[in-house]
């Protein structure tokens, strides 16, 4: 299985939506990193992905995914689980 990683805030209902997705996929380890907590952290996603000021920014092992709506967009399409199974 590849890395989750998800750039998030505690607050951001878009987050727990993304979150609740992948949980529902079976997937239990998310590596969440909350930029509220480390402002610093901003700028690390802002250079993964040039141009991005808001959360989530979710990652499967190298993919960038997007957001929210564009993991729920590659759900509905039927593309999520190959990327989840590492395919």
């Amino acid at each position: 299985m590849p890395r989750i990683v998800m750039y998030a805030t505690a607050v951001c209902p878009y987050c727990v939506r993304a979150e609740q997705l992948l949980r529902r996929k079976g997937i239990t380890d998310i590596e969440k990193i909350r930029v509220d907590l480390e402002p610093e952290r901003r700028k690390e996603m802002e250079a993964r992905v040039p141009g991005a000021r808001t959360v989530p920014q979710i990652f499967i092992g190298d993919t960038h995914v997007g957001g929210c709506d564009e993991l729920h967009e590659l759900d509905r399409l039927g593309k999520l689980d190959p990327l989840l199974a590492g395919a």
